[in-house]
């Protein structure tokens, strides 16, 4: 299949490769020229688990080609991805400037186009959005209607950072929202292959199940933290405790994301929760439980500043920058909230992470550390081994076998250690050893 992808964040990106990978022929189209020359060259945008020799194997097919002309991308291809980022507006609502755009461009486009053609939006989008915004953009620029001479349809992706190829292969299921057949047989033909159910359904239950599901593992982090606190002020092992919760099975209890650890963040489940709170507030709608996910995570947060603060130690060294382990993807991270916190306190703050360089950011990573934590790169350090020596304290933020063998190794009984990821062989450690919750 000929397959235009609009968009080349960590959706696009991994999309693109695996659909190549696969057979397809693809054209990547995002307007940062930095990204299109990385692909181009065979070279990823994004840091992933196997991407590297993903992207090289797929630039050098032939099958991959990356453009800024959006009409070249629609003339040369059958159906169209479309995963152009859709993050919060200050007030919390869904930003969607840059899908508008496209929209209208995407309309545009089609007015030179005889043959039928698939639009599958894969953004997170306010339900109601496809039908009601992105549809009329599309059937006015374009001069046809939805079912004749093009589909819009919506796919949610359940692609997660740092796993993002083995869950493309593997998805939960897919679904399919969309008015007509036709898009769903093309989808069909597309992911069939995938050990997974497909479902169809409507395209604003396809919308809002996105949300549903980022809310639930937003609400399962959380859950399992607020345990964790109040199991730590009992005297209760909170693995314990969270463990025999998960072994009930019956009512189809996940045990993902139900452990004790750090507070969530990146660039989903944020963002689309402050997207639900304001969906709910301009329809009245009260959703207490939903609007207490956020306090509670901002007090896990807190709860890590404090166990800071109360050790009087001066000289901090965080293990650990991005919101998960694996990943350069800063944006909302609770690390750099304890980052910009512990420097405000006047701390001495080093910082190292292996997967951040901020020399190699782009796109939406760059824009956040240059708007909110431009100072971070005269923190961050290249070597481990210099923080811990420098550190009376260190934040341990990364889960990675690497990471713990050199505490291991060269941590003093002097310095206390924070441990905000559950270090598997903590007994190990010849220092203090202080958990989050635990």
């Amino acid at each position: 299949m000929n397959i235009s992808i609009f968009g080349l964040g960590y959706v696009g990106a991994v999309s693109l490769a695996c659909l190549a990978r696969d057979g397809h022929s693809v054209i990547g189209v995002d307007i940062d020229p930095a990204k299109l020359e990385l692909i181009r060259s065979g070279n990823t945008p994004v840091v992933e688990e196997g991407m590297v020799d993903l992207m090289s194997r797929v630039a050098a097919s032939g099958r991959v080609s990356v453009t800024t002309d959006v009409v070249q991308a629609v003339l040369g291809s059958d159906l169209s991805l479309v995963c152009v980022g859709t993050p919060s507006a200050p007030n919390g609502s869904q930003d969607q400037s840059a899908m508008l755009k496209l929209a209208h461009d995407l309309g545009r486009a089609m007015r030179g186009k005889s043959a039928e053609h698939v639009f599958v939006f894969r953004s997170t989008l306010v339900p109601g959005t496809v039908e009601e915004v992105l549809r009329p953009i599309i059937e006015r620029e374009s001069g046809k209607k939805d079912g004749e001479g093009f589909h819009v349809c919506f796919q949610p992706e359940f692609l997660r950072e740092g796993s993002s190829i083995r869950d493309y292969d593997k998805p939960p299921y897919t679904i399919i929202g969309a008015n007509a057949e036709a898009p769903v047989a093309r989808l069909r033909e597309l992911f069939g292959h995938l050990p997974c159910e497909i479902h169809a359904t409507s395209i604003r239950a396809a919308e809002m199940v996105k949300y549903c599901c980022n809310n639930f593992h937003a609400l399962k982090i959380t859950f399992a933290n607020e345990t964790a606190r109040l199991c730590e002020a009992l005297a209760v092992d909170p693995f314990e405790v969270m463990d025999l919760v998960c072994k009930d099975r019956q009512l189809n209890i996940s045990p993902a994301y139900l452990k004790p650890g750090f507070a969530f963040g990146g660039s989903c489940l944020p963002k689309d929760l402050r997207a639900t709170l304001h969906m709910s507030k301009v329809r009245d709608v009260e959703l207490p439980m939903h609007a207490g996910i956020v306090q509670s995570n901002r007090a896990h947060i807190d709860h890590a500043i404090a166990k800071v603060l109360a050790s009087g130690k001066r000289r901090v060294g965080m293990i650990g920058l991005s919101f998960k382990t694996g990943t350069d993807d800063l944006r909302e991270s609770p690390l750099v909230l304890l980052a910009e916190h512990f420097i405000g306190k006047g701390l001495a703050l080093q910082v190292y992470d292996p997967e951040v360089h901020l020399s190699r950011l782009l796109g939406a990573n760059r824009r956040f550390i240059e708007q909110h934590v431009p100072h971070l790169g005269s923190l961050m350090r290249e070597r481990i081994e210099g923080v811990i020596a420098e550190s009376d304290l260190l934040v341990v933020g990364l889960s990675d076998a690497r990471i713990f063998e050199a505490l291991e190794r060269q941590v003093r009984a002097d310095q206390v250690v924070l441990d905000l990821v559950n270090i598997p062989r903590r007994a190990a450690l010849p220092c203090e050893y202080v958990g989050l919750c635990w």
